[in-house]
């Protein structure tokens, strides 16, 4: 599984924290936001939505970890966009029981509400719950096919709810494009993945 973490800037110190809890799962991880680096550009949780919208919409992974203060703003953010089933994870339950009924393609993490002595560890607990076999089984196994078609009908009314990705693109202001597509860590592995749209990719180098 090919997997995004995109910081926003006030999270950008547990940027760390996230990738250490990540090691050792036999995941492709790709370390595209702010990572607490002197002298990075800022990416605000506008941007980062974004960002893991479009790597999601792409194919260019498989799964998209974000967050920013209390998880709230970056989950209201990446939400606006099409094919995107976001998560609020604070708890290892949560991540468990987001695995089995929503088998959602993004989760939004608290990085700084709440997150105290043994952050790491909870951190660690989450992905253990998040990335498991079992995604999609269902819970409890009754409720598994209705869980099921929910999904399903979840993807279809966001196809029919949104505007396809590059009439977004076009639309978005410079101040959200700009600091977004523009980021170095994540604009080789966005324009990687859109050469299959031409159309979006020709939008893409205009920004």
């Amino acid at each position: 599984m090919r997997v995004a973490v995109i910081n926003e800037t006030s999270a950008a110190a547990k940027n760390a924290d996230i990738l250490k809890a990540l090691e050792g799962r036999g995941l492709k991880v790709f370390n595209l936001g702010n990572t607490g680096v002197e002298g990075e550009a800022p990416l605000q949780y506008i941007h980062t939505g974004l960002m893991s919208a479009l790597l999601l919409h792409l194919g260019a992974v498989d799964f998209v970890v974000g967050g920013c203060g209390t998880g709230l703003g970056y989950l209201n953010s990446v939400l606006q966009y099409p094919g995107v089933s976001c998560g609020h994870i604070l708890s290892p339950l949560d991540a468990w029981l987001f695995a089995r009924i929503n088998a959602g393609n993004c989760v939004s993490l608290a990085l700084n509400q709440g997150y105290g002595w043994a952050g790491d560890v909870n951190l660690k607990m989450i992905f253990d719950a998040l990335f498991t076999p079992e995604t999609a089984s269902g819970y409890p196994a009754h409720r598994a096919e209705p869980q099921r078609n929910s999904r399903e009908m979840l993807k279809q009314i966001s196809t029919l709810t949104h505007r396809p990705f590059v009439e977004i693109l076009k639309s978005l202001p410079a101040e959200v494009t700009q600091p977004a597509l523009c980021y170095p860590a994540f604009r080789p592995v966005a324009f990687a993945a859109a050469g299959k749209e031409p159309e979006l990719l020709t939008v893409l180098n205009q920004i």
